[in-house]
């Protein structure tokens, strides 16, 4: 049975989300601490930022488990297909 290769993200493409995520997430949080607002109007906005951030985190965990889980039905359903072929005789005649 082969397996397929799968592509490994390069330790550059977790260095550049990082840093992009606390660019965002940190220039966000400094806009919203020097907003001319009150001290409520502040707080409301730190708590959908924080709402939105975990919010994200959540729906990337849910969409790789779904296609991991996708993999791994393909994986069995290709390895019961191998198995079929590997046992299937073509020149056995049936009933003998």
């Amino acid at each position: 049975m082969t397996s397929a290769i799968r592509p490994q993200p390069s330790s550059a493409y977790y260095v550049q989300a990082i840093l992009s995520f606390a660019l965002a997430a940190g220039g966000l949080a400094i806009g919203i601490a020097y907003l001319p607002v009150t001290a409520w109007t502040r707080a409301f906005l730190a708590l959908g930022l924080l709402y939105t951030v975990t919010s994200a985190f959540t729906l990337a965990k849910v969409i790789r488990d779904r296609q991991e889980a996708g993999e791994i039905v393909t994986r069995v359903d290709q390895a019961r297909l191998e198995k079929l072929l590997a046992e299937h005789d073509p020149f056995r005649a049936d009933g003998a």
